[in-house]
């Protein structure tokens, strides 16, 4: 009896606001800051620090409407499930745009026992700074080389170094800045390059 009195406005008829639209609002509202909030914290790692302000803006502004708005209609159930599932499909979508606008620069550390140089001049070649250290390993002598890609370029320099050498060990990190370096225009202009050339 409780559920249909607040399922019903005044008048007896179904309260739409409240139980359909509200709740779809709140889910793409939320949605939309917990996006804006990943994004803030992954710029703020990348170290670009000038627009995570900006995002942080919108992000609580949105975030204090979709509160106000909860508060004011607090015996809708599916409001606060759409809150919840705005914020699971907010984390996730933030992740996916990260991923796709591929920002930062990354740390590759590539150890392989033979062939070392030989591979660091196709890399060198492909446009990508390489630095080799020579060093020893568990089996033996190895050749340790380490350059730093845009994080777009990730997968066009695995995929020339696993063509190469396809038990390659490698460690890949974030660096947060950067000053001078090599890096090539676009990977598009070295992708037919690096799949095709094998190091000798």
């Amino acid at each position: 009896m409780h559920y249909l009195e607040i399922s019903f406005s005044a008048s007896g008829s179904f309260d739409w606001y409240a139980w359909v639209l509200l709740p779809l609002l709140i889910f793409f509202a939320r949605v939309l800051d917990v996006t804006l909030g990943t994004l803030r914290i992954i710029f703020i790692s990348r170290g670009r620090r000038n627009l995570a302000p900006l995002l942080g803006f919108f992000e609580v502004l949105i975030w204090i409407v979709v509160i106000g708005q909860l508060v004011q209609h607090l015996h809708s159930v599916t409001a606060y499930l759409s809150y919840a599932a705005g914020f699971a499909a907010g984390n996730f979508i933030g992740m996916w745009l990260e991923d796709r606008l591929a920002l930062g620069t990354l740390m590759l550390r590539v150890i392989i026992p033979t062939e070392g140089q030989a591979l660091a001049r196709l890399v060198r070649q492909a446009g990508f700074g390489v630095t080799t250290v020579e060093g020893s390993g568990a089996s033996g002598t190895v050749t340790l080389l380490y350059t730093v890609v845009k994080r777009r370029d990730l997968p066009v320099v695995t995929a020339l170094i696993h063509r190469n050498h396809p038990k390659a060990f490698i460690s890949i990190e974030d660096v947060r800045a950067t000053e001078e370096g090599v890096f090539p225009p676009s990977s598009l202009l070295h992708r037919d390059f690096l799949w095709g050339r094998k190091a000798k």
